[in-house]
């Protein structure tokens, strides 16, 4: 997500037409959640968080996407959730740069980076 308040990432599975986790077979769901839980914990680790919030909201995107957002006691949206809670900020092409270069490297092959 290019909001520089905040280390937001979303996860998308790559199966069209699916706009909910109970539409994906077991093989799929379970792959959803191994890959979340990767996420989370690289997320947690390299942007030292307090706490990682995940989302599958959906209401105006209906592709299935998984929210992944770390969170800091001290951001300005703590302890609510980040949806309104201040205006976005885009990143700096460098410091977009920076976030994706820290994940990057912990990532197997099948995650793609979409900006």
């Amino acid at each position: 997500m290019n909001d520089a308040h905040f280390p937001w990432f979303i996860l998308v599975p790559d199966r069209a037409g699916i706009s909910e986790i109970y539409e994906l077979d077991s093989n799929d769901q379970q792959q959803l959640i191994t890959e979340s839980s990767i996420l989370s914990r690289i997320l947690h680790t390299e942007f030292d968080a307090d706490k990682i919030n995940i989302g599958a909201l959906g209401n105006i995107v209906p592709q299935l996407h998984i929210h992944h957002i770390a969170r800091y006691k001290d951001d300005a949206a703590w302890p609510g959730p980040v949806w309104g809670a201040v205006e976005a900020t885009a990143y700096k092409d460098t410091e977009r740069a920076q976030v994706i270069d820290k994940l990057k490297h912990h990532l197997i092959d099948d995650f793609t980076f979409a900006v």
